[in-house]
């Protein structure tokens, strides 16, 4: 069987409750934020977050905005030299905030989220998600997100940095949407498809309309008291073999089922390794 390491990732997402705190970032306050103990005092700090993937076995990884304890070029330097010394190739800076479908705000979002290529520059990142829109999802609101989309993609794609965006919020809750987005933008932004993000009735059909073409895929699994959901799990992964889909699966654990947050992301590897064991046999 091929070498499968280049097919996993893991966001900080999924380590949060290790990492504890957060680190604010909005466009409608440009000041530094403090630091928040939002999921208690944590156990980590970020920049040791890469040696424990290459620990695991895992060489890809995907930073939240908020985790970032600093914007200044020495501390960005400082994780990309630890990214680099473990061998873990910096795959996605995730911006967390932003609209760019509200007319009120986008000049000032938009702006915002284009500062953030700069850190996407310094960590190294291949890739930067942004959210497309928060708004419903009318023709307005679709035209508005493309138009600083397209501007936004631009500005990546010059400093070496790919775009994307993922099926998340009001302004993409289906595939008409999403496709009709990529389409606008003609390949010049990439789409990050989320297992996690569409919970309706449906669902699967409507992921299978999409993941044909993501580039990136958020692989959440759903835990409840008797744990992983592997059934659904399997089910996505495979519709997402199944649409063509042959980039990594970003691993996302957001449960308290472990204690230990890498059992649930080393469990959702597992799972997934074995989905392209049997389609080997």
């Amino acid at each position: 069987m091929a070498d499968l390491s280049d097919r996993f990732a893991v966001s900080t997402w999924s380590l949060h409750r290790a990492l504890g705190s957060t680190y604010p970032y909005k466009p409608a306050d440009r000041a530094l934020p403090d630091r928040q103990p939002t999921y208690g005092r944590g156990t980590i700090e970020l920049i040791e977050v890469p040696r424990q993937c290459a620990e695991h076995g895992i060489f890809r990884l995907e930073i939240c905005s908020f985790h970032l304890p600093s914007l200044l070029p020495g501390y960005l330097g400082d994780f990309r030299n630890a990214a680099e010394d473990a061998g873990v190739r910096l795959q996605t800076l995730l911006v967390e905030d932003g609209d760019l479908s509200n007319p009120a705000t986008v000049e000032r979002d938009a702006e915002w989220m284009a500062g953030w290529i700069d850190v996407a520059v310094a960590l190294g990142a291949d890739n930067m998600r942004v959210i497309a829109g928060k708004a419903q999802s009318t023709d307005s609101a679709l035209t508005l997100a493309e138009t600083h989309l397209r501007r936004l993609a631009e500005l990546a794609q010059a400093a070496g940095v790919r775009l994307v965006i993922e099926n998340w919020f009001d302004l993409l809750p289906g595939p008409r949407e999403v496709n009709r987005v990529l389409d606008s933008l003609r390949g010049k932004v990439g789409l990050n498809g989320d297992f996690g993000n569409w919970e309706r009735a449906g669902k699967y059909d409507d992921l299978a309309k999409i993941m044909g073409r993501a580039e990136l895929c958020h692989a959440k699994g759903h835990y409840s008291a008797a744990g992983l959901d592997a059934e659904d799990y399997v089910r996505c992964v495979k519709l997402s073999n199944a649409a063509g889909y042959k980039g990594p699966f970003t691993l996302i654990y957001d449960s308290t089922f472990y204690q230990d947050e890498w059992l649930g992301i080393l469990e959702e590897r597992d799972c997934i390794a074995n989905v392209f064991k049997k389609a080997v046999a």
